[in-house]
């Protein structure tokens, strides 16, 4: 008997209510009970692509590095920003996805779906992962699109790990160079800024995990601005799903991580996008000084978008980054 015999069998079995299989159908849907009598071959095919759909992937330091990897064709691979996971770049992965890309997002360690881990939530680590996961994939011929942390990341990891990988980057609201001020870095922003969201992070997570998204993240504090509830409540979700402690240590890996001698060696092309009313990380001290850095920028700033523009202003980004990956 056919696969497809046997499926037809098993759902008029159910349809019918007899059976062993109609005692299944009472507890889970149809589909679960024809994969609970289906031949061996045919769940070992099922499982194949459950795994190849989403999955795990284990660090040298035995942390787990959860993705999603959707299609065919050039790989696209997304690192998110702070405090969120794989699920932010949900509006680029249906986009890209239906022109032709390949499309994997993962969970940054301690966030997400990933191991909450206590040790390792700085840069060099968050860049082996994304080479831990590129090489258990075998992915090559890549573009790496990073957001705000996730730009961090994605250089930190192009220049240490991904240069006979990588293809393209595009880096949007991203961190580097550097965000916190310096000697070196006169106008960045001052550590007590940072030292001041530490002290809310502890105080009160979740109440902090709402403030951020209905203010300056999205821009939703300016005049005019209409707030996604929807938006607001899956910033928060996301936040929420990652481990404390990392995330309290990755404000300090995001905020004073110093990426400016990576810019200098990546030689790939870099597209660099980056709202001039981001309230989180200046354009002028970042985008600007990041494209000035890179050997083969293009910059593009958009008058009034905020930091979270993937989100907020996802057509036109997922539209801009297409033609820069055909270009």
């Amino acid at each position: 008997m056919s696969t497809d015999e046997h499926i037809d069998q098993t759902r008029r079995k159910v349809l019918a209510g007899t059976g062993a299989a109609a005692a299944v159908s009472m507890t889970m849907p149809l589909a679960s009970a024809i994969a609970a009598t289906a031949p061996s071959h045919g769940s070992q095919t099922t499982t194949h692509s459950a795994r190849r759909a989403s999955g795990k992937v284990v660090t040298p330091d035995g942390v787990e590095i959860y993705y999603k990897d959707w299609g065919a064709g050039q790989p696209i691979v997304f690192s998110h920003g702070w405090p969120l996971s794989a699920d932010d770049w949900d509006a680029q992965m249906m986009f890209f996805l239906s022109h032709g890309y390949r499309v994997i997002a993962h969970d940054r360690r301690g966030h997400g779906r990933s191991t909450q881990t206590d040790e390792g939530n700085d840069m060099d680590h968050y860049a082996a992962d994304l080479a831990a996961l590129t090489g258990a994939l075998d992915l090559k011929d890549v573009i790496h699109i990073g957001h705000s942390t996730g730009g961090g990341e994605v250089v930190h990891y192009a220049a240490k790990h991904g240069r006979d990988r990588t293809a393209k980057i595009v880096l949007i609201s991203a961190v580097p160079p550097i965000m916190v001020k310096t000697k070196s870095n006169p106008e960045g922003t001052p550590l007590e800024v940072f030292d001041g969201l530490r002290k809310q992070y502890l105080a009160n997570r979740s109440q902090f995990y709402l403030d951020i998204p209905t203010g300056p993240f999205y821009g939703y504090n300016r005049a005019g601005a209409k707030a996604s509830e929807g938006i607001i409540r899956n910033w928060w979700r996301q936040g929420m799903m990652g481990g404390t402690k990392a995330q309290y240590d990755c404000i300090k890996a995001f905020s004073e991580t110093d990426f400016t001698e990576d810019l200098r060696q990546i030689q790939q092309p870099a597209l660099v996008l980056h709202g001039d009313d981001d309230q989180v990380v200046p354009y002028k001290d970042a985008g600007v000084r990041s494209a000035e850095l890179l050997r083969n920028a293009t910059l593009k700033i958009y008058p009034g978008f905020p930091h979270g523009m993937p989100t907020t202003n996802a057509e036109q980004i997922n539209s801009d980054i297409l033609s820069f990956l055909k270009g």
